[in-house]
Order: C-alpha cells, then sequence, then structure tokens
C-alpha cells in the first residue's frame, strides 16, 4: 500500500462568469492562467506545485495561499477597492514550532473571489517582525 503524497489539485466555483474569476485571480492574486478548456468551461492556475481547477458545478471553496508582505499587499488592495472579509491578524503563535519554526506567528486574512471561493492569505512573521 502506498502512502498519500502533496496536495496536487483543489477544485474551486467558477462562478457565472469564468472570465471574471479568472480576472480576479489574475489581477489581484498575481497567478495566471496554466490551461484553459472550452467546451466545457473550465481552466487551471498553478499555485506553486498544486493545480487550482475552476469548473462550473463546483460549491465554492476556500484555500489558503502563502504570501510575503501579507500587510502591504492588503493595503495595495484595499486601496484598489478590493473588499476583505477579514483583514491581516494574528492566527496562530506557533511557540512549540508545530508548523514552522519555532516562535513565528501566523497571521490571515481573507477574501472573496466573484465566484464566492473564499481565499486565504497566510504569512508567517519570526518573532522581531510581529
Amino acid at each position: 500500500m502506498s502512502g498519500v503524497g502533496a496536495v496536487r489539485q483543489v477544485a474551486l466555483s467558477a462562478g457565472r462568469d469564468l472570465d471574471v474569476t479568472l480576472a480576479f485571480w489574475q489581477g489581484v492574486l498575481g497567478l495566471n492562467v496554466h490551461a484553459r478548456y472550452d467546451p466545457p468551461g473550465m481552466a487551471f492556475i498553478m499555485a506553486g506545485d498544486v493545480r487550482l481547477l475552476f469548473i462550473d458545478g463546483v460549491p465554492p471553496g476556500t484555500v489558503y495561499l502563502d504570501i510575503a508582505g501579507l500587510e502591504a499587499f492588503h493595503a495595495e488592495a484595499k486601496a484598489a477597492g478590493i473588499p476583505f472579509t477579514a483583514p491581516p491578524t494574528i492566527v496562530h503563535r506557533d511557540t512549540e514550532g508545530r508548523f514552522g519554526p519555532a516562535g513565528e506567528s501566523e497571521w490571515m486574512a481573507f477574501l472573496k473571489d466573484p465566484a464566492g471561493n473564499t481565499i486565504g492569505l497566510v504569512e508567517r512573521l519570526a518573532p522581531e517582525q510581529n
């Protein structure tokens, strides 16, 4: 029996308009379309080694993406009129080092794309950066 490896793909809702959803992911998050197939109206964006599949008929989901410079991104995106459902907030102080180097803090901010998918932006900061 072989073991399960890394996450390969995550399916997210394309929403009512695949073009609008993809424009958001490209324009706001800077992630480019890797492949698109029409028909059936589906597209892939690569987030590191993970494929994000955008297709109709899938309920909105949540995906967490690593980001460097969360505060600066939040300020720029907010100034550009991008609404956030939650601003950058510390969610965990990793004193024991369970999820990375001990002492780092994990910060998250949340926004939604036009299809209703939730995007959690995650940054880990060393103690001297908090």
